[in-house]
């Protein structure tokens, strides 16, 4: 069902086939619905450092390192970076509005989406440009035997994050697979940017307020409306990567 895209993707990126071996996931807006907690802390925290972002703006710079996004605002209110030591105020105390919101639950389809993965024999990858351990720590809990910490890429552990692709070169290699070996499922427009531009075949599932043609022109190669479409899809898009 989904050759034309396949075809589309080898072409742009030199590759002759495809050998579906790895899944990775973003994590905020993916796996959990947590993005509506993240645009609130975001734009509260940024009123009360005068800097300005609204929560609609918060879903286009998702996937940015905290640092990252804070320097982007910094630049443009204030004309330069921030200090370290402003920057480690900001996102404490974006983490500390972000741990007091009520707890995002599960997006609705992503654990019948994990099922279908794991069924198939596939290693799930996390790549996340979140530094948020709570939910982190989160994943165990409530999606129980398909995470592991070896097989997880945060914002600890890169130097640049999305749109940058070293997240998910960096969640390839771990992964133990090259590009045209694995899958990217993304919502935000820097994240499809970033798995684009490693040269994995990029999911984006629409579960923002983002039109979808901005991630279709971030480089998205497939945009479906849900979690929940890409379960019911999924078995037309492993027959056509496997």
């Amino acid at each position: 069902m989904y050759d034309a895209e396949r075809t589309k993707y080898l072409e742009r990126n030199g590759f002759e086939a495809t050998r579906l071996k790895a899944v990775l996931f973003d994590m905020d807006g993916v796996l959990f619905d947590s993005m509506p907690n993240h645009a609130r802390s975001w734009a509260q925290v940024c009123t009360e450092f005068g800097l300005t972002m609204t929560p609609d703006e918060a879903y286009l710079h998702e996937g940015r390192t905290g640092a990252a996004t804070i320097n982007l605002l910094a630049r443009r209110e204030w004309g330069r970076d921030a200090t370290p030591e402003e920057i480690a105020r900001i996102y404490d105390e974006k983490c500390r509005l972000f741990n007091a919101c009520p707890e995002a639950p599960r997006m609705p389809g992503a654990a019948d989406v994990l099922r279908r993965v794991k069924d198939a024999g596939l290693t799930i990858v996390v790549v996340t440009g979140s530094g948020q351990r709570s939910l982190i720590d989160r994943l165990e809990h409530n999606y129980p035997g398909f995470f592991h910490r070896s097989l997880m890429v945060t914002s600890f552990d890169v130097r640049h994050g999305k749109p940058d692709p070293e997240p998910y070169l960096l969640g390839l290699e771990r992964a133990g697979v090259q590009p045209w070996e694995a899958l990217v499922v993304e919502n935000a427009p820097l994240g499809v940017e970033a798995g684009a531009a490693a040269k994995v075949f990029t999911v984006a599932v629409n579960t923002g307020p983002i039109p979808p043609e901005v991630l279709t022109r971030s480089g998205a190669d497939l945009v479906l409306p849900s979690m929940a479409a890409l379960a019911d899809t999924w078995g037309d898009i492993y027959s056509t990567f496997a």
